[in-house]
């Protein structure tokens, strides 16, 4: 999905067309205020954006998405951009800044970039989630043994600072891995 916001109607309507017939799903909107009060669920996607914008500006809105934890990733497309602004947009995160008028490919290559960039995001927060999930399901001995192995504690070391035998260690560890769906501490860490 390519969010398209663009205060020119004829704009938002023309860039809607290209990317729907180039097969993405797109959605437009003609002010960032319109644009946050329609986003209801995040999907995957990106936001191709524009500068100026009426109310909140396309830079304004950019920081008050980086304020959430699932913000798309954003290209900015403009005719009215300068080397600052380009720079703060960049360093605040965006995937380009491109100036108008810009070529077909340039754009989509733009797009693709940050849809990959999203989906490595989704990616790496599914994982997470599942691991604190794992985590969560481990209880309060098998998290402090966890914590001594990560730590570097051998097993006899772990057994004495636990006050529990080498044999509870080694069946905590065990489970540890088994409820982390780990293979190695590696993976468990």
């Amino acid at each position: 999905m390519a969010v398209f916001g663009f205060d020119s109607p004829s704009l938002r309507l023309v860039g809607l067309r290209l990317l729907r017939a180039a097969g993405y799903e797109a959605c437009g909107y003609a002010s960032a205020a319109e644009y946050l009060l329609a986003r209801v669920g995040a999907k995957p996607g990106c936001i191709v954006l524009d500068v100026r914008m009426p109310g909140l500006s396309g830079i304004d809105l950019q920081a008050r998405l980086a304020e959430q934890d699932n913000a798309l990733p954003i290209i900015f497309l403009t005719g009215h951009g300068d080397i600052p602004m380009s720079v703060k947009a960049m360093k605040a995160g965006s995937v380009d800044f491109l100036t108008k008028p810009v070529q077909r490919e340039e754009l989509f290559s733009a797009i693709r970039v940050a849809l990959a960039r999203d989906a490595e995001a989704r990616s790496t927060q599914d994982k997470a989630r599942r691991l604190h999930s794992c985590y969560e399901s481990l209880t309060t001995r098998e998290r402090d043994v966890l914590a001594l192995v990560v730590a570097g504690n051998l097993n006899k070391h772990i057994a004495k600072e636990l006050k529990i035998s080498e044999r509870t260690v080694k069946a905590h560890r065990a489970q540890v891995m088994m409820k982390l769906q780990a293979r190695s501490l590696a993976e468990a860490c």
